[in-house]
């Protein structure tokens, strides 16, 4: 079994039976999140999408409580190096894939941009394909739709899809790419943690139920799914 914890905004937090994985935690700067980057000292892991703030600025302080390896792009994993002095970073790009003690990581593409916090070029921005336990699971991350997204998380067991538009696709754009995925759960992320970016999930859900095969999954703050 495995479990997906929203944690407001993009932040994610992914359990399997012996491992825990965080994903773009940003929590202290937050105004939706009800966690601190204290509260995971037991992470093994920590997945970085792109460089931006909301997607990185926790993550440095959770891999030195917790003695996580920061899992990001090639750029990435070396800035967490020379300038967060991260200790463990493992460094990937666009298409590639690795093997991890709870299963496979395939970094795949995203269309948005990249930049860290301090100015440095933060590589190119993706997704993550993660296959635990037999079940893929596709967090799209920051990104607009694009149509490899079929070719990369076709019927993929769980998507998880950007709905908060003006900097990713909203709810009109999320539902072409369900439709263009296909998958059996879909749940929303980056949306509601400031004006801009608000959405109501419920007309999203209705939409994804009477236009797409999937089935819809709208978590509070801290709820959890199970596959």
């Amino acid at each position: 079994m495995t479990k997906l914890t929203w944690l407001s905004h993009s932040s994610w937090l992914i359990e399997t039976e012996t491992h825990k994985i965080l994903l773009d935690p940003f929590f202290n700067d937050n105004p939706t999140a009800t966690v601190t980057s204290k509260d995971f000292n037991s992470v093994s892991y920590i997945l970085i999408s792109h460089g931006h703030f909301d997607h990185v600025a926790d993550a440095a302080s959770v891999a030195k409580h917790s003695g996580a390896t920061v899992i990001s792009s090639f750029e990435i994993a070396n800035w967490f190096t020379d300038t967060q002095h991260v200790k463990a970073t493992y460094g990937m790009n666009l298409g590639g894939s690795a093997e991890f003690p709870f299963g496979t990581v395939q970094m795949i593409p995203a269309h948005h941009s990249s930049q860290l916090p301090d100015g440095s070029y933060g590589g190119s921005p993706a997704g993550f394909l993660l296959t635990i336990e037999n079940k893929r699971i596709y967090f799209a991350c920051d990104t607009a739709i694009f149509s490899d997204m079929r070719l990369y998380a076709h019927k993929v067991d769980v998507a998880i899809v950007p709905i908060g538009d003006l900097f990713t696709m909203g709810i009109d754009d999320s539902i072409r790419a369900i439709k263009l995925i296909e998958p059996a759960a879909v749940l929303p992320t980056h949306y509601n943690t400031w004006p801009p970016i608000e959405q109501d999930p419920d007309d999203w859900a209705s939409r994804v139920t009477g236009e797409t095969s999937a089935t819809p999954i709208v978590l509070p703050v801290n709820g959890s799914f199970e596959i």
